[in-house]
């Protein structure tokens, strides 16, 4: 088997709760390294007995698994949003936050991170987006109907800010 890139997650369902496994077979199992599974067993995975080879049994894997996997895990209350950059659940800066409808029963709430200035996503549905409501200042902005409606011309313009041509354009007719 090949080892995994160190971020992925290691499947615990696989793992047969009735066998027994040595280190080696413990890795392929997981689809990571030998040597990961002998951090494993430095940072508190319990073995059979201290003998070589060194077994693991399959219940006591996948239970150790499942913790490690849960205390990894950081839930975000309705008052923060996770930021992937500070790895943080955070408050937005100034509790500011916009939702952009992405479909007919839900869309993004974008905000930006207090401390690394990073772009925050999380999914919400309309439903829940009341509760929100009473953590974060959420405005919905709406978009413009119609091009003329803004205030700044298109890029592929070629009208200035009063509405006549530039005089490049005037120019090369």
């Amino acid at each position: 088997m090949t080892p995994t890139n160190r971020r992925s997650r290691v499947n615990y369902r696989l793992i047969k709760m009735h066998r027994t496994y040595d280190v080696g077979e413990a890795a392929a199992v997981c689809r990571t390294h030998k040597n990961t599974v002998r951090a494993w067993i430095k940072q508190g995975l319990p073995v059979i007995d201290d003998v070589r080879p060194t077994l693991i049994h399959g219940a006591v894997l996948k239970e150790y698994l499942q913790k490690k996997r849960e205390s990894g895990k950081r839930p975000c209350g309705l008052d923060k949003i996770f930021c992937m950059k500070c790895r943080l659940p955070q408050r937005p800066a100034g509790s500011m936050v916009d939702f952009v409808q992405t479909s007919t029963t839900s869309g993004n709430l974008t905000a930006i991170c207090p401390a690394c200035e990073s772009m925050m996503f999380r999914r919400a549905s309309l439903v829940k987006l009341g509760q929100f409501r009473g953590y974060l200042d959420i405005t919905l902005p709406q978009a413009l109907r119609h091009i003329g409606e803004s205030n700044q011309p298109s890029v592929n313009s070629d009208f200035n800010s009063k509405g006549e041509t530039s005089e490049k354009v005037q120019r090369s007719k």
